[in-house]
């Protein structure tokens, strides 16, 4: 199996709470950051997407925080989407420190929904690789 695609992030003085700690709710940013950077990556855009008429769905999340995080922290959020039959994938993502340090682990179920019906589209892989210039990061 290959490496998850990741993109590196620097804490933010202002992204964190009253005892330095980043808040909970920026780990939110932080995935979907990096998830949208997978689809940049794979040359996929918002705009590409809204002409196709569907649009990536988030169903459920789940954080496990394992360690702090604090202004300066330099973390690398990974991005692997996980494939089934069906209407949803899996993205399993991990923030981690430079020195290796799990920060969070993240699990979200997603979908690829058809804009115009409200509906998730039957084979959001399938979509994805049809919109894809590049379908290897999301291990197509």
């Amino acid at each position: 199996m290959t490496e998850p695609f990741s993109v590196r992030v620097t804490v933010r003085g202002y992204e964190t709470d009253i005892q330095g700690h980043l808040n909970q709710s920026v780990y939110v940013n932080y995935a979907e950051h990096a998830r949208w950077s997978l689809l940049r990556a794979a040359g996929i855009s918002q705009a590409g997407l809204i002409a196709k008429g569907v649009g990536p769905v988030a169903l459920e999340m789940t954080i496990r925080y394992r360690r702090e995080l604090l202004a300066g922290d330099e973390v690398e959020v990974t991005c692997g989407f996980e494939w089934s039959k069906g209407k949803t994938f899996r993205i399993e993502q991990t923030i981690r420190k430079t020195d290796g340090t799990v920060a969070a682990e993240i699990t979200a179920l997603g979908g690829l929904m058809d804009l115009k019906e409200r509906k998730l589209v039957t084979d959001p892989h399938e979509y994805f690789r049809a919109l894809a210039s590049d379908p290897r990061p999301f291990n197509l």
